[in-house]
C-alpha cells in the first residue's frame, strides 16, 4: 500500500522547472575536432541547417554540461571523429544528457554524428530530405503486417523466407541454404529504406545465421561485403539513404577502429541513422524495444523519437519498485550501451499503417489533454510481435510540443501518468474492455 501511495504521489505531484533559455538545436564538439579543417565543415553545415548554437569542450564531453543546461536544446548533435566516438563516449553522452534537469530521464533528443572520415560525416550532415520508410528488409522475424512492403529471412530456421508485396498478404517462401548472396542483393537491388538485423556479431562482421551455419556480412576500411560459407565474396552497392536497426546484435555500434561495421554502414551503405550496442548484448530491452515503437506503430514516431521513447520506458521500468531484481540488472546494463548515430533532427518515419490504438495530445491554453483510444477491441494493447528479447509491455509515450513546468494533473490520475517537461508516459493497460478511452488532462506552464 505504501509503495502504491508513493507511485501515485510521484505521478500527481511531479513539478519540473526547465531553464528559461530553452533552445532548439545544439552542436557539441571538441575544440580539436572543430579546429580540424575537414571537420569544421560538418559543424558549419549543421549550424546553417538547424540555426544551431555550438558548444565546445576540451576533449571530455561531460564538460559540456553547464552550457547544455543553459541552452537546454530540444536536439543535440554530438559531432565526433571515429577515434572519439568510442563505447566510453557513448556512455558519457547518455549520462550527460540525463543531467540537464532534476528528473532521471534523457532531456534532449541526441545523436552522435560521425563517419568513416570527415567526408562521410559531411554527407550525413548535409542530407535533409525526410525519409518515409516503405520498404523493409530484415534478418530476423518482423511484423510485416505493419509495413507497406518488406521481406525477412529467418535467423533461426534454415530456408525460411517471408515476404509481403505492396497491397498484398504475407507469403511464406523457401529461401536458399546460405542467404549471404541474397542479402547482398537485398541491399543492392531491393534497396530497403530500413534494414534490421539480429544474432551474433562483432565490430567487424554480422553472422547471418543464428541457429544454423550461414555466411557473413563483413567490413574492412569503410567498405561492406558478403562472404558465404564457401568463402565467396559478394560486393554491396546500396546508395539509397536508409536507416539501420541491429536490434539484437552484439557490438554493432562499437567503433573500435577504421574497420568497424558501424562506419561501413554509414560510409558504404548510405545509413543516415542507426542504433547499435557497444557491448555484447544479453538483455535486449533498449535494442528490441525500438521495434515496438517504430515498426509496430507505423507513422507515429521518427526513428529518433522511437529510440528515446523506448529509453524513457527503460528508465521508467528501472525506477519501478515492482520490477524483478534480474530485470533491474539487465535494464541498468542496457541504459548506457546503445549508441544512436546520425543527425537527431533528421526525420525517418515509417509510412502510415495499421495501429492497434490511437493517441492524441491536444492543448487549449495551459490545459493539455492526452487521449488513448483502442482500435482493435480487447486486443488493442497486446504485444504485436514476440520475436526477440524483452518484447511487448511498452508504455504509451507522447512527446509534448513544447517544454512545460508546474504540472498539475486534473483528470486521469488513476492511470498514474508520468509527465516530465517534454513527454507524457502512461503504462500500457494489462486488461481493457476494448471500448473505453483513456484520458489524462493536466495543466502546465509553457517554458519559453
Amino acid at each position: 500500500m505504501k509503495r502504491q501511495m508513493r507511485t501515485l504521489i510521484h505521478a500527481l505531484c511531479l513539478v519540473l522547472v526547465a531553464p528559461v533559455l530553452a533552445g532548439e538545436y545544439a552542436v557539441v564538439v571538441s575544440k580539436a575536432t572543430r579546429a580540424d579543417k575537414d571537420w569544421q565543415s560538418v559543424v558549419a553545415v549543421l549550424v546553417k541547417k538547424h540555426e544551431a548554437i555550438v558548444i565546445e569542450h576540451d576533449g571530455e564531453v561531460a564538460a559540456a554540461l553547464g552550457s547544455l543546461r543553459a541552452a537546454f536544446p530540444r536536439y543535440t548533435c554530438f559531432v565526433a571523429t571515429p577515434k572519439e566516438a568510442t563505447g566510453v563516449y557513448v556512455a558519457q553522452v547518455h549520462q550527460l544528457t540525463r543531467k540537464l534537469d532534476a528528473d532521471p530521464y534523457t532531456d534532449t533528443f541526441w545523436g552522435i554524428l560521425t563517419g568513416y572520415n570527415a567526408a562521410n560525416a559531411l554527407a550525413i550532415a548535409k542530407h535533409s530530405k525526410p525519409l518515409t520508410v516503405r520498404k523493409v528488409a530484415s534478418g530476423t522475424e518482423i511484423a510485416l503486417e505493419c509495413v507497406t512492403e518488406g521481406l525477412w529471412y529467418d535467423e533461426l530456421v534454415k530456408n525460411k523466407h517471408v515476404r509481403k508485396r505492396p497491397g498484398g498478404t504475407v507469403e511464406l517462401l523457401r529461401g536458399p541454404d546460405d542467404t549471404t548472396e541474397a542479402f547482398t542483393k537485398v541491399l543492392t537491388e531491393y534497396q530497403p529504406d530500413l534494414f534490421i538485423t539480429s544474432g551474433h556479431a562483432t565490430e567487424a562482421g554480422w553472422q547471418i545465421g543464428f541457429r544454423y551455419r550461414n555466411g557473413f556480412l563483413k567490413s574492412k576500411g569503410g567498405q561492406m561485403f558478403g562472404e558465404n560459407t564457401r568463402r565467396e565474396r559478394f560486393e554491396i552497392k546500396s546508395p539509397n539513404p536508409k536507416v539501420y536497426l541491429p536490434i539484437g546484435n552484439c557490438l554493432m555500434g562499437n567503433i573500435n577502429g577504421p574497420d568497424a561495421m558501424a562506419l561501413a554502414w554509414m560510409n558504404d551503405v548510405a545509413v543516415m541513422q542507426m542504433l547499435g550496442y557497444t557491448k555484447p548484448t544479453w538483455f535486449g530491452y533498449q535494442g528490441w524495444g525500438v521495434l515496438d515503437y517504430y515498426v509496430e506503430q507505423p507513422g507515429r514516431y521518427t526513428l529518433t523519437e522511437a529510440f528515446f521513447a523506448n529509453h524513457h520506458a527503460l528508465i521508467h521500468r528501472l525506477r519501478d519498485s515492482a520490477t524483478p531484481r534480474g530485470d533491474l540488472r539487465g535494464l541498468a546494463f542496457d541504459r548506457d550501451v546503445v549508441a544512436f548515430y546520425g543527425d537527431p533532427k533528421w526525420s525517418a518515419k515509417m509510412a502510415e499503417g495499421k495501429l492497434a490504438y490511437g493517441q492524441k495530445l491536444t492543448r487549449s491554453g495551459d490545459t493539455y489533454t492526452f487521449t488513448i483510444s483502442p482500435k482493435q477491441g480487447t486486443k488493442s494493447f497486446e504485444t504485436v510481435n514476440n520475436n526477440g528479447s524483452q518484447r511487448g509491455g511498452r508504455p504509451i509515450v507522447a512527446f509534448l510540443p513544447n517544454r512545460v513546468s508546474d504540472v498539475q494533473i486534473i483528470k486521469g490520475g488513476t492511470l498514474s501518468p508520468l509527465i516530465t517537461d517534454d513527454f507524457i508516459l502512461v503504462s500500457r493497460p494489462k486488461k481493457h474492455d476494448g471500448k473505453s478511452l483513456l484520458v489524462v488532462k493536466f495543466m502546465a506552464k509553457e517554458v519559453r
